[in-house]
């Protein structure tokens, strides 16, 4: 296996894990996954011979979804790092894993954000609400940490695309 694979098999999935863990502990997803999401495609892309016309199709997909979850963002409905990180995973799926994320993500993220209501009608024990953030879960004025479900579709799609293909998996 040569270095390159091996970033090939651990960045994307690392980072998105880490995404996920984050939104879950503190409701909130820094810049610099989204940014390291980007450089690691870019610098991935060309190190592994991916040609310009093909990174030029994924970046249009990560454009697609910046725009789309922008929207979504300016009506409440997902938080800024949620909409990043969408577009930056978009942007590793290029078109032709894209619908499958985005329905995915949409799948899952309805089910997160159902279990999460039912999560907050329960009483929370007062051992659980010692803990900063099960207390900010449970507390029905916070949002849903959707980075979770965006990050669970990622790591789903992740094996069909491109990069563990070319990786031999």
């Amino acid at each position: 296996m040569t270095m390159i694979d091996a970033i090939r098999i651990l960045l994307f999935p690392s980072l998105m894990a880490f995404a996920a863990s984050s939104d879950l502990l503190t409701m909130t997803i820094s810049n610099r996954i989204s940014l390291a999401l980007i450089a690691g495609f870019l610098l991935l892309a060309v190190a592994s011979g991916m040609g310009i016309a093909d990174i030029g199709m994924h970046a249009p997909a990560g454009a697609v979804v910046l725009v789309l979850t922008f929207m979504c963002y300016l009506r409440g409905w997902v938080g800024g790092g949620d909409a990043k990180l969408a577009a930056a995973t978009a942007l590793w799926f290029g078109f032709d894993h894209l619908y499958d994320y985005l329905l995915w993500a949409s799948l899952l993220g309805g089910v997160l954000t159902l279990a999460i209501i039912r999560f907050r009608q329960l009483p929370l024990p007062q051992a659980l609400s010692r803990h900063a953030w099960i207390a900010r879960l449970h507390d029905h004025e916070e949002g849903v940490p959707y980075g979770i479900a965006l990050a669970a579709a990622a790591l789903g799609i992740y094996p069909y695309t491109e990069w563990m293909k070319v990786a031999g998996f």
